[in-house]
């Protein structure tokens, strides 16, 4: 079985402004990414046993809103295969009533943040109400790290070593760092070997091949291979793209003396029990 950890829903183009759609045209370089999500196409560029775990997302500053009960029907839609993560926006106000409704009225069982896209710093203080909620119902946080094409987005918010505060102080809470953290994934790959309880996914890296090839070894170097998650990001790219392109990355090494990147780590984790990792199993 394969467990998608990092998979999208939204309304496209409703739930986006007309500023996020403009510049998300700069999301992958030189291919033009439709944002619509079409389950039946999700489905049908994976594996028959596949789960995945789904998300909106909630940022005002980058101009994205999904209503978490959008992503509570889609889930209820085949609640088999999908898990649904619920959204907040901890700038805005009434995010703490929105954590309450999400899970303990949709059924949501994990959370999904976009701090650089909504302007927070993951070791803000005023997030506190937000680790204490998640430790206390058992509740992963899943968290966007790294770059993005939004140009208000700022940066500093991204950097994976700001979990560090709250992963030490919630040693419970099982945090996973998305898109390893790119570009900064040495820090991320630190970061999670440093911590028990944080996690990273390579979501949306594939088609970016000779940087993923550097971070996997980083990966493999620093012996982590067992705090990687997969993901896609779909519907930036699909699930069997995603396997695909992390299975060749070797093949573009051929004719060099480059290190080669153990595939029977790669297969472990494609195959890896994350839903038990992350205490969702039931």
């Amino acid at each position: 079985m394969i467990i998608d950890v990092h998979s999208h829903f939204w309304n496209f183009p409703g739930d986006f402004t007309e500023d996020f759609i403009r510049q998300a045209g700069g999301a992958r370089a030189g291919i033009k990414v439709d944002l619509t999500v079409d389950y039946e196409a999700y489905r049908a560029s994976a594996p028959e046993d596949m789960i995945s775990i789904v998300f909106g997302g909630k940022a005002k500053l980058a101009g994205i809103w999904v209503d978490d009960q959008d992503v509570a029907d889609f889930v209820a839609k085949d609640p088999e295969r999908l898990k649904g993560f619920l959204s907040v926006d901890p700038t805005q106000q009434g995010w703490v009533e929105e954590l309450h409704h999400g899970h303990e009225e949709l059924g949501m069982v994990g959370v999904k943040l976009l701090p650089m896209y909504a302007g927070f710093r993951m070791d803000d203080d005023s997030l506190l109400p937000l680790w204490d909620y998640a430790d206390k119902h058992g509740l992963p946080i899943l968290l966007h790290t790294g770059t993005t094409f939004i140009a208000q987005a700022p940066l500093e918010c991204t950097f994976p070593r700001s979990i560090e505060p709250v992963a030490v102080s919630f040693p419970n809470v099982k945090f996973i760092l998305a898109h390893l953290g790119h570009p900064y994934e040495g820090e991320c790959i630190v970061t999670i070997r440093k911590h028990p309880n944080v996690y990273a996914d390579v979501s949306a890296l594939h088609y970016r091949p000779f940087q993923l090839y550097q971070s996997l070894m980083l990966v493999q170097e620093y012996g982590v291979w067992n705090k990687v998650l997969f993901g896609t990001d779909f519907p930036f790219t699909t699930v069997n793209d995603s396997i695909d392109g992390i299975r060749n990355l070797n093949n573009m090494l051929e004719g060099t003396a480059l290190p080669r990147l153990d595939m029977d780590e790669i297969e472990a984790m494609f195959h890896r029990d994350t839903l038990g990792l992350l205490g969702l199993k039931s």
